[in-house]
């Protein structure tokens, strides 16, 4: 059961990372979601898109509704305390539970933030660690001294339901600093009988939203066809200045936020893309703002840069603060980013020392 000590500290990146490594040492492998908070629509049934994610990407052959048996939706709180229902949901999970697990060599659970997310309706993350018999890998934000406190926090809650924790993976360690946590923070663990499985160093390549998300984020009218989605975004740019200066401003990389009347630093955003054969120049994406239509010549000349493009009602400032707020999760369709999770993860962790004391 992976869990972390907080919600986004990287608890599907290392279960991405552990279930690829475990591939290799297990010919039959499923993955379960057991309590869900984000999910899509699939046939009529709510599906946690992390399921989703490791369907895809995994190939895997079990059903949504095993992998994501509980999804917790709007009012399901509320109801829940209204009228308790706590048998039936724990029906559900073990059902889902024993389909998953019949003819596998293992599986792989997934938790839902830290270790007391889902009280409310009493199936916490320790509680359904605890029901489903399983023990605990704990990922951790990169650092010391809050890092360390947190783990001792979690720990706490499932200590009181007797479940146990496997070992500590800490996410997301700055290079610099990655000699220091690695040494201080297996000591601190050592003194709570807590195994340090591994740091995993913060890599910035996985931070940067693509196309895609942010376009699925900020939702508008797709003006351009989706090539380019996976287009990863650096830094953006907001049209408010002169032609010039925006040229100089947009690097590779950058998404374009500009009211869509400023047609002069629309053209000049093309520049890049129109002017250079290899589209080293090019901008990952534009979003015009301000619900207006670009002329159709301008629409035009955007379409054959290829460079995706999406229209909105709201102003500049708005939809730059939407995606300064936006948490980056990983995409189905973000290969590259998968890859590299894969690749480095059992460089870090120590996936061997895990697989030998599941059953002791």
């Amino acid at each position: 059961f992976v869990a972390a000590t907080r919600q986004n500290d990287g608890k599907t990146m290392a279960s991405l990372g552990l279930f690829y490594a475990l591939s290799k040492r297990f010919s039959n492998l499923a993955y379960m979601k057991p309590v869900g908070q984000q999910y899509q629509i699939i046939e009529d049934k709510k599906v946690d898109k992390d399921a989703v994610l490791f369907k895809n990407v995994y190939s895997l052959q079990d059903s949504y509704a095993d992998m994501s048996p509980i999804a917790v939706s709007g009012g399901f709180t509320s109801r829940y305390l209204d009228n308790p229902n706590l048998s039936e949901l724990k029906e559900i999970l073990m059902s889902s539970f024993s389909k998953l697990v019949e003819n596998k060599d293992f599986l792989l659970i997934e938790g839902t933030g830290h270790a007391g997310v889902g009280s409310i309706f009493d199936l916490s993350n320790a509680h359904v660690a605890d029901l489903l018999g399983s023990k605990v890998v704990l990922v951790s934000l990169g650092g010391i001294g809050r890092a360390f406190d947190e783990i001792i926090l979690n720990k706490a809650v499932f200590d009181l339901l007797g479940v146990e924790i496997l070992g500590v993976i800490v996410n997301k360690v700055r290079e610099d600093k990655y000699e220091k946590v690695s040494k201080y923070i297996r000591k601190g663990l050592e003194k709570h009988n807590l195994k340090l499985l591994g740091c995993i160093p913060f890599v910035e390549d996985l931070t940067f939203p693509t196309i895609e998300t942010i376009f699925n984020n900020i939702q508008g009218t797709l003006l351009s066809d989706k090539l380019g989605y996976q287009n990863k975004i650096e830094k953006c740019v907001i049209g408010a200045s002169v032609p010039h200066d925006v040229l100089d401003a947009l690097t590779p990389y950058s998404l374009f936020i500009v009211p869509s009347t400023r047609e002069g630093l629309i053209m000049g955003a093309l520049c890049g893309s129109l002017l250079d054969s290899d589209g080293l120049n090019s901008v990952s994406g534009i979003v015009l703002t301000g619900g207006k239509m670009p002329h159709e010549r301008v629409l035009t000349l955007i379409k054959k840069a290829h460079i995706p493009l999406i229209l909105v009602e709201e102003d500049s400032f708005t939809i730059a603060s939407k995606i300064n707020a936006m948490l980056v999760k990983i995409g189905v369709n973000e290969f590259e980013k998968i890859e590299k999770i894969q690749s480095i993860f059992e460089t870090y962790v120590d996936v061997d020392y895990i697989c030998s004391h599941l059953s002791s």
